[in-house]
């Protein structure tokens, strides 16, 4: 058995580019709730400053390691190494945990629009970026 790698193609580079960039914006995101100022949560309709004052630390950190690990395993994609799909799947069960809560426990916020609709995006492509990532290590693309 041999250790080459296939040279990726130009999908590739297309479909690694834009999962960074969709985990860079995960992480912008998390930083802003994470280090969100008094100030700025008291421009928020009540129910929403209701929302971040009683998000449990465990749905924090199933945030936090959302996105860092999307993040990492974007990287990891971009450099072609096998951990990027280890890194997906730590994304992908942290993304389900977030979007159960969001969906089925919390009762600040109403489910309605992009409540609903960014929370079945991302698992979409959590699964799809496990996927990628598999498919790449089976085509020989990541080492």
């Amino acid at each position: 058995m041999s250790n080459s790698t296939t040279k990726p193609g130009t999908i590739f580079w297309i479909i690694s580019s834009i999962a960074l960039f969709w985990n860079i914006m995960g992480v912008v995101a998390y930083l802003g709730q994470a280090y969100m100022t008094d100030e700025a949560l008291s421009l928020l309709a009540e129910n929403e400053q209701a929302y971040y004052a009683n998000v449990p630390v465990w749905i924090t950190a199933a945030f936090a390691i959302a996105v860092f690990s999307g993040f990492l395993g974007s990287l990891a994609l971009v450099l072609k190494k096998k951990l990027a799909k280890l890194l997906f799947l730590v994304s992908f069960v942290t993304v389900v945990v977030q979007v159960v809560y969001n969906l089925f426990i919390q009762e600040f916020v109403a489910l309605t629009g992009s409540r609903v609709i960014l929370p079945l995006i991302t698992i979409v492509i959590a699964v799809f970026l496990v996927w990628f990532a598999n498919n790449a290590i089976e085509k020989r693309i990541l080492k």
